[in-house]
């Protein structure tokens, strides 16, 4: 799970003084100065292991994960790409699958356990899972300066908890009386720690009791990404049929914000149920189509031009020095050895990219060789360059993704705002990472969260909060602009508001400068009706008024009809009333105040 998943009801509860059910939760470690402990000598992780979660097939006898007898598959664990020591990346975190083989202990059942971890950085990551449902509980920090802090952990359950925050899905259970075809879940869940300070150990929560066990697989600190700044990046918006692609090679265009003199790029398995392999990279300045500016340079990963990516797991390439221009295209250019029939997907890529016939054409700076084209960018997303201030990550729907602009244009009000930021000198030039996925709401997923789909709505706002806000390259500030399809899908003003509330609240906690948007108007489309428009406005005053917001973007201003405050301006509408087009895209980025986004 990615950071505290908490739905509106549940945030509803928290402000009323009810206690949520269920709801995953990782509340920040708030340092503060207070005695030695007198609790037991730090030791590593598996050293403190107390139960078997994995089992070899043969002998599902040999593990008792949830103490009823089953057990997770070493089979499935092993076709996911989750082999034993293995190091996964997971949300800018890395963690180790346990080096033990099944039937051996390879978790420890929280219950304060001391746990020797040392690393600087902005977060905790945890590998967990609940058995007997949901389970929550509060450990401690300790800091190499001697300051300690408290921290709030929940484990989702591994039979019932969401999918679409695991980290990986299996499609067994092992039991005692045979196989069960019951996806069993893991996940990552991040807790904030104090940036200026070296966490020297961790204490684990005490026991849940009432039948229930969080179990620990890894634990680490998230190192910061310092040095790098995004300047390109897109959000993963569900698993969808490709190809099939075999011994090909795509490459895809993407427009840089900001520039810099050395570049890595960042490949997502998410949501995947099995690894892809990669068999070569390079990156490239793009001349036009397909064709590079110059030879493309090849990218390597951990020393070796080719990787593989577990299920759910992401990579980044190693450092290497190539200047990068700012408001330029890159191709970035990689190899599918293997099939590849599904991939994780950015749906609305309103740009042209490419896919070769058969071989590694990675290097080629002609683009004779890339006969077919593609309007998604797969596996692909992130691009992040040397040195620079940071990044601005705009968190939205639709019209934050571009739809309603002109394809291959980069009129996208992001995009807009990026070439503001490079032309003056007031502010940092943050780079702007287009983290909007169209069809997406704030509460509710449209993708389920597993498996392919058609559906490239993308999980909840919430749920992928932490994905593809905290864990982006130097994330400086959020700019949250949703909630019109959570409204035109009849969810209440109170819900959304929930919401968005609780987006302001985890960005805090995470010291994320955190900035809405107001919802723009819509009338004339289908669904936004009176009863909506009238929703949308209670949101609106909230924002306008709430104080929940370091600053708020008055984007319903900026677009309205002034005659008929309801629908939108008819010279910004692209036509179908819900989306702006390519005027109305550059009013949204030309009214963004600058100092807004500054901390």
């Amino acid at each position: 799970m990615r950071g505290r998943i908490w739905g509106a009801a549940a945030v509803l509860a928290l402000l009323t003084g009810l206690a949520p059910v269920a709801a995953a939760e990782a509340a920040p470690v708030q340092a503060e100065r207070s005695p030695s402990s007198k609790s037991a000598r730090p030791l590593p992780l598996e050293r403190l292991f107390d139960n078997r979660a994995v089992s070899d097939d043969a002998r599902p006898g040999d593990a008792d994960f949830d103490g009823a007898g089953a057990s997770l598959s070493a089979r499935d664990l092993a076709a996911a790409g989750w082999t034993p020591g293995r190091v996964l990346g997971v949300d800018g975190a890395r963690v180790t699958w346990p080096d033990t083989a099944a039937g051996e202990p390879d978790n420890v059942r929280a219950n304060g356990q001391a746990v020797r971890v040392r690393g600087r950085g902005d977060a905790l990551a945890f590998l967990v899972a609940g058995t007997g449902g949901a389970t929550t509980g509060t450990g401690s920090v300790r800091y190499r300066d001697g300051s300690r802090g408290s921290y709030r952990l929940t484990a989702p359950d591994w039979r019932g908890g969401p999918l679409a925050t695991k980290s990986v899905a299996l499609p067994h259970i092992n039991t005692p009386g045979g196989q069960l075809t019951e996806r069993a879940r893991l996940y990552v869940v991040t807790v904030p720690v104090d940036r200026g300070r070296e966490v020297a150990s961790v204490v684990l929560p005490r026991d849940p009791g009432a039948g229930a066990d969080l179990h620990v697989f890894a634990l680490s600190v998230r190192v910061e990404a310092k040095g790098w700044t995004g300047t390109w990046a897109a959000s993963t918006a569900g698993y969808t049929a490709v190809g099939p692609w075999a011994d090909r090679t795509v490459r895809l265009v993407v427009h840089t914000s900001a520039g810099g003199p050395r570049v890595r790029i960042r490949l997502d398995n998410t949501f995947a149920g099995t690894p892809v392999r990669i068999g070569a990279a390079t990156v490239a300045v793009r001349a036009a189509g397909a064709g590079a500016r110059g030879e493309p340079v090849a990218l390597r990963f951990g020393g070796r031009a080719e990787t593989e990516i577990p299920a759910g797991a992401q990579v980044f390439s190693d450092p290497l020095r190539f200047a990068v221009p700012s408001d330029a295209h890159l191709l970035v250019s990689f190899h599918l050895p293997g099939p590849v029939a599904g991939a994780p997907v950015h749906s609305q890529a309103l740009q042209t990219s490419y896919v070769s016939g058969p071989g590694d054409h990675t290097a080629d700076g002609s683009g004779a060789a890339y006969t077919s084209t593609l309007r998604t960018w797969p596996l692909l997303t992130g691009v992040d360059v040397g040195g620079g201030p940071g990044s601005v990550v705009l968190l939205g729907d639709s019209i934050t993704d571009g739809v309603g602009s002109t394809p291959d244009t980069d009129r996208r009000w992001p995009d807009e705002l990026a070439r503001r930021l490079l032309a003056q000198d007031d502010v940092p030039r943050y780079g702007v990472l287009n983290q909007g996925i169209s069809a997406n709401r704030v509460l509710t997923d449209r993708y389920p969260g597993d498996g392919v789909s058609t559906d490239t709505g993308g999980v909840s706002a919430l749920h992928r909060l932490d994905r593809d806000v905290f864990a982006q390259t130097s994330a400086r500030t959020l700019v949250v602009f949703e909630g019109v399809n959570d409204l035109r899908a009849g969810a209440a003003a109170s819900d959304v508001v929930a919401g968005l509330r609780e987006i302001a609240l985890r960005a805090r906690e995470r010291g994320v400068r955190v900035v809405a948007a107001t919802v723009v108007p819509c009338e004339g489309e289908a669904r936004c009706t009176g009863a909506v428009d009238a929703e949308r406005v209670k949101v609106n005053s909230y924002l306008r008024d709430g104080g929940d917001f370091d600053a708020v973007l008055d984007f319903d201003a900026v677009l309205r009809d002034p005659g008929r405050p309801s629908r939108m301006l008819p010279a910004y509408d692209s036509g179908d009333h819900l989306h702006p087009g390519d005027a109305g895209l550059a009013a949204l980025g030309r009214s963004v105040r600058l100092s807004a986004l500054v901390p």
